[in-house]
């Protein structure tokens, strides 16, 4: 069900109220889409709508609630996205580590930033940009490698759900605007070499630099589960023009593919970190998509990769 609290939140010279569903992002998401509302109105487990919508979306059939009710429902859902994973919310502290990471160039960091707060992403979005790089530091003790840094910025730079057709695109694309802002070359080469294995998440032995980064686009596999759940939902979102059925047949291509990985990471830090909570997760989304992939192969999709 959907639910809406009273527009009591002052912002654009006028007030807001926030729309939230107590069962899925999908839901949300399709009931403000059929309401016009804008994707760019989207903040991670809610809408924010200016206060002329709410006569309108309460006819619509919004249920009208207190602002605490609202966060109670919210928090009850397991949809809640804690402040600090709000994509608004995370512009500041990823350009201060972009301009750790390459100083002088923050033009380029916006530029990128941008790039990952576009309305169309429900996961991979600047949250999942802030994930991969956390994860990183967890794995290297917060000394990682400049071109594995790099490639996390650019890695899912081109997201438009053309999984290996995208992850070519964002190596062409660091390699176009690092070079244009003096990076090194052989940086520059390594970095898109990166970014081009999270297509398959498959580095070879020895690739010390591509095991970091393969693990830390992989660890949203190890949430616990209200988390996993949520992330499973954002998915389904990006791939809302597949037909359910399609988008099932291709997620399980991906799901068993990686539970038949042995190992699931590729290195020590990210086995002991990761191994045995992404393997529950993956085994019983398996079992709740089923054994069979009813009868035909479906289109390339969100399985046809090994994209999470």
């Amino acid at each position: 069900m959907i639910y809406i609290d009273p527009p009591m939140w002052p912002a654009h010279n006028t007030l807001f109220s926030h729309l939230v569903s107590d069962t899925s992002v999908e839901e949300l998401h399709a009931f403000a889409q059929g309401a016009g509302i804008s994707p760019r109105a989207f903040d991670g487990d809610h809408y924010d709508v200016p206060q002329h919508l709410h006569r309108k979306l309460v006819r619509r059939g919004a249920v009208a609630v207190t602002g605490g009710e609202l966060v109670r429902i919210l928090i009850g859902s397991g949809l809640r996205i804690p402040a600090r994973e709000r994509p608004s919310a995370l512009a500041g502290p990823l350009l201060e580590r972009w301009n750790r990471l390459l100083p002088g160039r923050p033009e380029l960091g916006g530029q990128l930033l941008d790039r990952w707060n576009e309305p169309h992403r429900r996961y991979h979005d600047r949250r999942h940009l802030l994930q991969v790089l956390e994860a990183l530091d967890l794995l290297t003790g917060s000394s990682v490698p400049r071109p594995v840094a790099l490639a996390a910025w650019f890695h899912d730079a081109v997201y438009a759900c053309r999984p290996g057709e995208d992850e070519e695109a964002s190596a062409c694309l660091a390699e176009d605007l690092l070079a244009a802002a003096g990076e090194d070359p052989a940086a520059v080469a390594e970095c898109a070499r990166l970014v081009r294995l999270t297509a398959a998440h498959a580095p070879d032995p020895g690739d010390h630099l591509g095991a970091l980064l393969v693990d830390a686009d992989l660890s949203v596999l190890a949430r616990d589960p209200a988390r996993y759940r949520s992330y499973r939902q954002a998915v389904r979102a990006e791939y809302a023009h597949l037909s359910a059925e399609d988008f099932r047949a291709g997620r399980r291509r991906m799901v068993a593919h990686l539970a038949a990985a042995e190992p699931l990471f590729c290195t020590e830090a990210g086995r002991r970190h990761w191994e045995a909570r992404a393997r529950h997760n993956l085994g019983g989304e398996l079992s709740e998509l089923g054994s069979e992939l009813s009868g035909h192969p479906g289109p390339a999709g969100p399985g046809s990769g090994d994209r999470p």
